[in-house]
């Protein structure tokens, strides 16, 4: 296992203003979750979002088109060293908000995630580690479902 900081993995994005673009298929990402769709996209891949104002534990992991708006961080990841799914459960183990700096907002910073700790084992540990959270997760969202058609 190999240790890095979070800076030397991936790249972190700014989101930006989304008012100016037409409605879509892109989804829109904030802090909360999704807020709209679009017809561009900041980026096409695997991602994880970080947040960077407001509910800073609202970690998100999204594969293929997606833009996110300027309360969020967005990553480019070096998946020679990290897979995108496995850096997603690693960093939902963290309480963002004992980093928070925000006064009257909770915030992040780009200095203060990329200084972050990320222990990175094998890409074939890795894969094993997410082929293991994935069944749970799965299951999860399935009970989910069922509990919401319940509600409903």
């Amino acid at each position: 296992m190999t240790r890095y900081k979070l800076g030397e993995i991936v790249d972190i994005k700014y989101g930006k203003d989304h008012k100016k673009l037409n409605a879509g298929r892109v989804p829109v990402y904030g802090t909360g979750g999704i807020m709209r769709y679009v017809d561009n996209y900041l980026y096409d891949g695997e991602s994880v979002l970080i947040p960077r104002k407001g509910s800073l534990n609202n970690i998100y992991y999204v594969v293929g088109k997606f833009w996110t708006v300027d309360t969020i961080f967005w990553t480019i990841i070096n998946k020679n060293i990290v897979l995108p799914k496995y850096l997603f459960y690693f960093l939902k183990r963290i309480d963002f908000e004992k980093l928070n700096v925000g006064s009257a907002v909770p915030s992040l910073t780009q200095k203060i995630l990329n200084e972050i700790q990320i222990d990175v084992p094998s890409i074939e540990k890795q894969k094993d580690i997410i082929d293991k959270i994935s069944v749970f997760e799965r299951k999860i969202n399935l009970n989910n479902k069922i509990n919401t058609n319940l509600v409903a």
